[in-house]
């Protein structure tokens, strides 16, 4: 400052005139940055309603060089002079003077406070955490892809970038399954060359070579969804216009049509008088069940329209559901249009791709699986995936009906779960839905192992990791349990919400995380900061509408913090684990969260239209090693709702590539932002489809 009044000073002396040269070529080159800034698109999120304005002050990036804008951080001296940057843009007329009250405050508040706000990457000292670091060698950490038996994990020996000028053209999916099409489920020329279906092959996943680059069309009449929690109960009939439940279940309160919408009374198969009634009751047939408690995440198999699932929330639990896609028709796809966790899987030839002993309780109800055949194999996979202690409720005619076929079916069932050592803890019929429920529970340790007559069913090999679970066969064996105190599985987690904040207890110090520091340390460094980056950016600086977001997927979840921040939100995250990464998705369950194993160059098993938000926290530069990023940017266009989210955090070159291919599919970009040479995209998907379709 007291050089610029210096140089104020001898202007005064040397000229009378306020128009000399030097200013006039300052005002200009002032006016030319201001253009520039007004023009940017890297900088300024366009205008929509439903946003408000971003919170961060820009700079505006170098005349010359590649350098791209970043956010000011306030560090500067008192003697230093402040660049031309424009002022926080102002919000919707509706909101001026709340505006110009926080502009006020913003200028006027301390810098520490002011870079508290802004933040979007953490400090110079959290740095780490926004990239991945591998752990050292040997280290704890195993992939799904070292353990599977069918996995191309190579790295291409290049991996081009996109230029920002690539142009596109863009086409419809002509495919049998339309608006509906799954690519890993829908592959017709795959499927037919199966030599058998005995065992649901068909139903399990079967991906192209290639991964399509079509766009998957929008149902006639398509409209944005209704919001939770209202849509539990009711959807847009145009957005599922599918029926066949309707005339198969509508007499068990599934789901009927009335108008416009589908409805869902929150009926089902065994509990035609409501699903909260028949979560009590089960509760009420095992005080130790606890929802929400001690049982915090559940597997429902078969799940109908996941109406279980979704009347659990009110008890604090959280429900993966899946069911096939098969001729039922988009029981799926109702359960995510209503904003209920379910994933589209059958229980086949291949494990599920969840880790062993990590779901507190497992549900059948009525769900059409033959458990006790060809030595219990698909209720070995149960068995694989329950904790330690856990419960498998099972409600379905053999356990409370005559017919003979239903009592050779107990007997059978009784026979197999007693090998199994499985105890059966309760069998008990409902006076108002008039169906049974057993409850079987899962030893803690081996000692029923250790004593059995005959081994049957066998042991596993301790080679056979139970955690692996991408394209991995089924086993007709079961994994011993674990007996070091230290080890995952032998202590039942804490209570909820307790176990989503502290590390699991198995996880050592002697250990390295996966960023570098002693594991739990890593866990709780990752933690604070998805909670600091969501508190001060992702909840009010990206302007996002919040009651409009209700499924949210992360695409590489690692520890889980970025869904454990959110916990306490109106939403539920589908943490995605890849193959490729380290394979922390036992701690995300170990928190009272869920997820599964997937690999992003090929398609997820979900419905179009799925997701109103997903994350993808460096994430894309890692895949484009392995894989096109056209035919995975496709997939996220496949997979979120028309004017769903997606926030990209990664380097400046992936965030480039990107912003590219979105804009060619017409979405909105809200923000780009950069710093260091790490981004920030922000982006909205819109309703556009194109008029022509693909051959």
């Amino acid at each position: 400052m007291a050089r610029l009044d210096a140089r104020r000073q001898q202007h005064a002396a040397s000229s009378s005139s306020c128009c000399s040269a030097p200013a006039v070529a300052a005002f200009v080159g002032l006016c030319l940055v201001a253009v520039w800034m007004a023009s940017s698109t890297l900088v300024t999120p366009a205008e929509f309603s439903p946003f408000q304005a971003p919170l961060w002050r820009r700079a505006a990036a170098p005349v010359e060089g590649n350098a791209p804008p970043a956010v000011v951080r306030d560090e500067k001296t008192a003697d230093e002079q402040e660049p031309p940057v424009p002022e926080r843009q102002q919000a919707d007329s509706t909101e001026g003077a709340n505006e110009k009250q926080s502009a006020a405050e913003l200028k006027d508040e301390k810098p520490e406070a002011k870079k508290e706000e802004a933040e979007v990457f953490p400090d110079a000292k959290d740095a780490e955490l926004l990239n991945q670091t591998a752990a050292p060698e040997p280290g704890p950490w195993r992939t799904q892809a070292a353990e599977s038996n069918k996995v191309e994990t190579k790295e291409r020996t290049t991996a081009p970038s996109l230029p920002a000028t690539t142009s596109y053209s863009w086409k419809l999916c002509d495919v049998e399954a339309g608006a509906d099409y799954i690519p890993c489920l829908d592959n017709v020329d795959a499927i037919k060359k199966l030599r058998s279906d005995k065992h649901y092959e068909h139903r399990e996943r079967h991906c192209p070579e290639e991964p399509p680059t079509c766009l998957v069309p929008l149902p006639p009449g398509y409209r944005s969804p209704i919001r939770w929690p209202k849509s539990r109960d009711q959807i847009w009939y145009s957005n599922v216009p599918h029926t066949k439940l309707v005339q198969y279940k509508g007499h068990q309160n599934w789901v009927n049509v009335s108008g416009e919408h589908l409805v869902f009374p929150g009926g089902g198969t065994q509990f035609k008088h409501g699903a909260l009634h028949y979560i009590d009751f089960i509760q009420e047939a095992k005080k130790d069940v606890a929802w929400g408690k001690r049982t915090r995440v559940v597997l429902d198999v078969g799940c109908g329209v996941a109406s279980f699932g979704g009347y659990l929330f009110e008890r604090d639990a959280l429900t993966m559901s899946f069911a096939p896609k098969d001729e039922h028709e988009a029981q799926v796809q109702f359960a995510l249009e209503r904003g209920i966790p379910a994933i589209s899987a059958v229980m086949g030839t291949k494990r599920l791709p969840f880790p062993g002993g990590v779901f507190d309780a497992v549900h059948c109800a009525r769900c059409r699986v033959p458990w006790h055949i060809e030595g219990g194999k698909l209720l070995l996979e149960l068995n694989r995936l329950l904790r330690p202690g856990g419960y498998f409720v099972w409600s379905a005619t053999p356990v409370y009906q005559k017919l003979p076929e239903d009592v050779e079916i107990w007997e059978a069932m009784s026979a197999l779960t007693r090998s199994m050592c499985w105890k059966l803890v309760n069998k008990v019929k409902d006076r108002i839905n008039r169906v049974g429920v057993a409850i079987f529970q899962k030893p803690m340790d081996n000692r029923c192992y250790d004593g059995r007559s005959a081994a049957n069913p066998p042991l596993c090999r301790e080679s056979d990791n139970p955690d692996a679970a991408w394209n991995v066969s089924l086993q007709s064996c079961m994994h011993k349990l674990p007996a070091d105190p230290s080890v995952r599985g032998l202590q039942w987690p804490e209570e909820w919400p307790l176990r989503v904040e502290r590390p699991p207890y198995w996880l050592k110090s002697s250990e390295t995380g996966v960023y570098g520091k002693p594991a739990p340390e890593d866990f709780q460094a990752d933690y604070e900061h998805w909670k600091r980056v969501i508190q001060n950016s992702y909840m009010e600086g990206l302007g996002i509408d919040w009651s409009a977001v209700r499924n949210v997927m992360d695409m590489k979840a690692v520890y889980g913090g970025f869904a454990a921040a959110l916990r306490n939100m109106k939403v539920w995250v589908m943490n995605i684990v890849p193959i490729d990464s380290p394979d922390t998705l036992p701690i995300i369950y170990e928190r009272g969260l869920f997820g599964l194993y997937h690999d992003w160059c090929e398609s997820f098993s979900t419905y179009p239209r799925s997701y109103d938000l997903v994350h993808a926290n460096h994430l894309f530069s890692k895949i484009k090693k392995r894989c096109e990023l056209l035919g995975v940017i496709v997939e996220v266009d496949r997979i979120v709702r028309p004017e769903g989210r997606l926030i990209v955090r990664d380097d400046m070159e992936t965030i480039r590539e990107v912003e590219s291919i979105v804009k060619s599919l017409h979405w909105e970009v809200r923000l780009s932002y950069s710093q260091d040479n790490e981004g920030l995209l922000f982006v909205q998907k819109t309703m556009w489809r194109p008029n022509t379709s693909s051959s």
